[in-house]
């Protein structure tokens, strides 16, 4: 064996060797880093601990104390008060619902009945007129019987008339002797008051007024006292 040999077994031992002592020094340097990666990792799991704790105790603090048991009773006597306060206020409505119904169903039918009546009104007033003539010609001269029983048929025609339209709900607005109103009476001319009138009233009438209830068909024309 040459030298050269042996010098090269010498340094392949004396490596092997060397490896041999850095691994317990290896070992103990990768021990000591878990060890004080353990130390650091510690603290924060203790922390998280002590968060949740306070948390639970907060969110106990918290939350509403438990309910109290309802009486079955007392539950169906607040329910059938509730119940009885909807029935009512539900008949409540009903009734103004009919109510309105019925008013709107009247002035409906007050209304339908306007067109009708206002052409009557002129031929009532014809036969008006008609009896006023007449009353003027006996105070002139003596009628003979066959006009008196003539003016007893118009008359008998007019009051039968007026009579229907009074069935329909046609009124005679009052005028002569009352105050003057702007919503009954049209004024057609002034005159002086007499002895012991008031100005204002109604002195004379032209021609008659109607309403029909609220509604006036025609307002009266007059005369009023300055």
């Amino acid at each position: 064996m040459g030298k050269k040999d042996v010098n090269g077994q010498m340094n392949e031992a004396e490596a092997a060797a060397d490896e041999l002592a850095a691994e317990p020094a290896q070992a103990s340097s990768e021990a000591a880093a878990s060890e004080t990666a353990s130390s650091e990792a510690a603290p924060s799991e203790t922390a998280v601990s002590e968060e949740a704790a306070v948390a639970e105790a907060e969110a106990t603090d918290e939350a509403p104390p438990p309910a109290q048991p309802v009486d079955p009773l007392e539950q169906l006597a607040d329910e059938l008060r509730k119940t009885k306060d909807q029935l009512l206020r539900q008949a409540a409505e009903y009734q103004n619902f009919r109510r309105r119904t019925e008013r709107e169903r009247a002035e409906w039918a007050q209304r339908a009945r306007i067109p009708v009546i206002e052409p009557m009104l002129t031929v009532l007033d014809d036969f008006r007129r008609s009896l006023d003539a007449s009353e003027q010609v006996e105070q002139q001269e003596t009628p003979g019987p066959a006009y008196k029983a003539l003016k007893e048929g118009v008359d008998l025609v007019y009051k039968n008339f007026a009579e229907a339209l009074k069935k329909l709900g046609v009124e005679y607005i009052e005028a002569v002797g009352q105050p003057f109103d702007e919503h009954l009476h049209e004024a057609m001319m002034q005159m002086p008051a007499p002895d012991g009138t008031a100005p204002g009233i109604v002195l004379q009438e032209i021609q008659r007024g109607y309403r029909l209830g609220d509604r006036v068909l025609r307002h009266s024309k007059v005369i009023v006292a300055a």
